[in-house]
This record gives structure tokens, sequence and C-alpha cells, in this order.
């Protein structure tokens, strides 16, 4: 079984898979891919985490390949402004991990040749795929953003404009990249050609990074975090990844008999974004690079504090808190093979097209992840050289007797542990299966651009007397469209008790499932 929200990369993942390739080789086709056809959504430039499950290693194991800040990120760098910036040079502060998490899944645990597995992601860079309406939308909407720099103009507003929905949408500069990674592997991205290509053009343009930054850089295998929920094993990253605030508020949830609780009632959404809330809390609090600051991670994610914070929630009132923005650029992807191999796995460029800069002829887009340290130097996530900052990433992974039983994950910042409560809660409460998970309506509370804020967006199918009663409870509703992008682009895999695999991608996306 293969989900990701764009069908062509799904259709890759299915490929890999058909020519005798494991979950690895597929899950790095897959990702490979969406860098090319959800490029409003992800690309090179970006960063990725992963869950793996090797049936011969019998355990969940992660690997994050996110980046840290360069040498000369510093609280100095940035001392005329009060924040750093979301968009342009100045945002790209973090070298992008992803080249590097591709060759560490395949060099661990892949079975096909490294070029093998580029293959798709090349084809449709340099000979294009159909525009599909998402991105034009994205391209649109932040086209200020795109014409900003020329190199990024000249990809995504061909003659000024984004390419229309069906039109055909080349990216050649992008195919020659990764060619040349194809070719010479992982170190070409950086310290070959590749690498020399992004780092002159940030000198010349004011950037932070160097070669230095791109050569030193090296993600890391993990042991994932783990908690519980009615019999299910949770498994999220570690932080920098805000994975946490999920076990914290399925464990918080376990507190509620939800036989008694009809889905989609008051009662459902109150206990959910209750929960979810007291996580954020705690989350912001702490989430940091654990490798600068000590995170109380056996108090998060301990049964008796979830009961503590369940003791708290109140359903008749809303909780005050408020949200910060966060970015909602992200591909979640899944693959189980024949062999029971497993990856949940995720990644991202920050905000919508990232920084909006293409470094110089590579067509790569780099990522504003770093955008989101604080200049503030008291602050648990304040800027630091060779830091990893707080990363809203996190795929996510159930077992059960030691098997993966559920994968599951969604784009959307703020949104990623709220869809995920959804779709776990709506699979093993409501024993739905995972395209019904999906489809049902959701919500998002907070992550908005601009001002914090507490919002409570409901999609237009939930009832509208529930709707009411949770304005009543000091909620600020606001109801959106039926099937509202702003919920995420989620993709899960569940295996039942007779063995089947079930898959599910969400409408909200360009997404697929194939499995046989």
């Amino acid at each position: 079984m293969v989900v990701s929200p764009h069908k062509l990369a799904t259709a890759a993942g299915a490929r890999i898979l058909e020519r005798g390739g494991n979950a690895f080789d597929a899950a790095v086709a897959v990702s490979a891919c969406l860098a090319v056809v959800y490029p409003h959504m992800t690309s090179m430039g970006g960063d990725s985490f992963w869950l793996t499950y090797h049936q011969g290693d019998g355990a969940v194991r992660g690997y994050n390949a996110s980046g840290r800040s360069g040498y000369a990120a510093s609280l100095q760098a940035y001392s005329d402004l009060q924040a750093i910036p979301r968009r342009g040079i100045r945002s790209i502060v973090t070298v992008p991990g992803m080249v590097d998490g591709w060759h560490a899944v395949h060099s661990r645990y892949g079975r096909l040749g490294w070029g093998e597995l580029l293959e798709p992601a090349i084809h449709y860079a340099e000979h294009g795929f159909p525009m599909t309406q998402d991105q034009f939308a994205n391209a649109s909407q932040h086209a200020a953003v795109l014409g900003a720099s020329p190199e990024t103009a000249a990809i995504y507003l061909p003659g000024g404009k984004p390419a229309f929905p069906g039109d055909r949408f080349k990216q050649t500069a992008m195919a020659r990249t990764l060619k040349r990674i194809a070719e010479h592997g992982r170190d070409e991205f950086y310290k070959g050609e590749t690498a020399k290509e992004i780092a002159s053009f940030l000198l010349k343009n004011g950037g932070l990074l160097t070669i230095d930054d791109l050569v030193d850089h090296q993600g890391d295998w993990v042991q994932p975090i783990s908690g519980s929920y009615r019999g299910h094993t949770l498994y999220q990253m570690p932080p920098n990844s805000q994975g946490f605030s999920g076990i914290m508020a399925l464990q918080m949830l376990e507190s509620f008999d939800f036989s008694a609780v009809e889905h989609g009632s008051y009662e459902y959404y109150q206990l959910c974004v209750e929960a979810l809330k007291l996580s954020f809390r705690d989350r912001n609090a702490y989430l940091t690079d654990p490798g600068f600051a000590d995170i109380p991670l056996n108090r998060l994610l301990s049964k008796s504090y979830a009961a503590e914070l369940a003791g708290s929630i109140r359903l008749d009132r809303a909780a005050e808190l408020t949200s910060k923005p966060l970015g909602a650029d992200t591909a979640y992807a899944a693959v189980v093979d024949r062999d029971g191999n497993a990856v949940s796995f995720i990644q991202s460029l920050y905000f919508e097209f990232g920084s909006g800069v293409v470094a110089g002829d590579t067509g790569v887009l780099l990522q504003n992840r770093g955008s989101f340290f604080s200049l503030d130097p008291g602050h648990v996530n304040r800027l630091q050289p060779f830091k990893r900052t707080f990363h809203t990433l996190m795929p996510a992974m159930s077992c059960v007797d030691g098997k993966p039983s559920i994968l599951y994950g969604t784009q959307g910042g703020e949104g990623q542990p709220q869809t995920q409560t959804a779709l776990f809660t709506r699979m093993v409460d409501y024993r739905m299966n995972p395209q019904q998970a999906i489809n049902e309506p959701r919500w998002v509370w907070g992550r908005t651009w601009g001002e914090p804020t507490q919002e409570l967006k409901l999609e237009g199918r939930v009832a509208e007397d529930v709707a009411r009663r949770l304005g009543e409870a000091g909620h600020a509703v606001r109801r959106v469209a039926d099937f509202d992008g702003i919920m995420g682009h989620a993709c899960a895999i569940r295996r039942d008790e007779r063995g089947f695999l079930l898959g599910g991608a969400d409408p909200r996306s360009d997404g697929g499932a194939i499995g046989w």
C-alpha cells in the first residue's frame, strides 16, 4: 500500500514496489517525486522526518533529516530586526536535510539502485506534469513572493503568471540537479557542484549559509518517543519535532469513555480540542533542539501527567490559550510492503514555497524553516549557530503486538497533531477505515498567518448545533468550506485484524492510495 498527497508520487512508489523494491525504496521514490510534483509544499531544499519499521529489526526507528542553522546564524546577525524575516534571502537560516534523509533510509534498508529511485522525479521534472488546481491556487496566492526573486519567477511564474491547471509544468534546472544526485549520490548536494552553486548564490545575495554549513550537515538516526492508547503503542519523532504533543493529547483522551461519546458531537470536538490545547501549552514552553535545552519528556509523556491534565478539561468551557502562526506547507506519505516493512514520513519547506528563493541554477527552492527561531535571548527556541529549530513535522505510527498497525500524518503546522488526533480516534474508537476517517469533517484550532489567534475553524459539514455550542463554550468559531484545504492533506494506512491493508488519501489534496 502506498499513500501520498499527489497521485503521481503514489504511482511512483507503487512502480518501485512492482519492480521488486521494498517499502524503503518506494518511500524514497515517493519523497523525491513529491519534491517535483508538489513544489508548493515540499522541495529538495527542505527537511524531512522518517519513522521506519524493518521486519528484520522488529523495531521502529526514526531518522531526523532536519537541518541545523548555519555557523554564522546568531542573534547578532539579525540585530537590525525584531524577528527573522519569513520570506526572502534572510529567511534561509537552516541547511536542507531532505537529500541526506533519502540517502540514510536507502543506504540502511534499500534494495534497488539509488539512481532507479530518482527516475520518476527526474522524468516529471524534465518532461513535466499537469499543473494541478491546488498548485495553481497556491502560486496565484503567493505570486508576489514568487516574483520577488528572478530565479524563482522564471520557474513558477512563466510569462509573469502561474501555469494554468492542466498545463505542462517543467522544471529543467531541477532535472539537471536530480540527475547529478542520481549519478554522484548524497554528497553531490552537500559537497559537489550543487552545493557549490547553492553556497555561491547565497554568498552573492547576502545569505547566511556557507559551503561549510552544507559540507558539515548530517542527519541522525534516533530512538522514537512512545506512548499508548487503548492497546496501541504510539510512536512519534522526538524533539526537535512536535510529535510529543500528539502522544500527550491521545493519552489525555484515553481518560474518557468514547463509547459514550457520539462521533461528531459537541462532546467529541470539545474533548479533542481542549486536550490538544493543553499539549500545545507544554510544546510551546519546551520544544527546541534537545542539544541546547532539557526537555522533560519523561514527565510530559507519563500517564499520570496525562490523567492530571485530563482532569482539568471542562466540557462546558474553552480554556484560554493563544496560538502562534505556524507553517502549513508539508507533504505526508506512507508505504507498507508485502514483507511488513513500513515507512511513515513527512517533508516540508515550512511556508508555501518556503523562502520563495530558488538557489541559482539548481532549481532548488530553499526552505524558510529557520525563520521560526526566536530573536529573544531568553526564549528556549532562540537562534544559535548549528542548532535545529522547533519543528512542526511529525510522522506517526502505531503498533499492536509489536507490528505496525496504523501509519498516519498530515500537512498543516499547528493542524498536524489536531488532524492526527481526529484520524486516530476515528479509526480506533469509532472503527472507521482510513478513508472514512480522513473524509469526515475536521477542525483546526489556531494556525493562521499574521497575528496569533484562538480561532477554531470548523468545516461546513460540522452540525450547526455543534458549532453553536462550541461558540457558547467560549471558542472563537469560524465556519469554513465543507472540504477546506486549511484542514491539511492527510494520508493513512491501517492493517486490520484480518491482515488486509486499508489506505486513504485526502480529498482536500491531489492524493491517492494504491494497494494490491
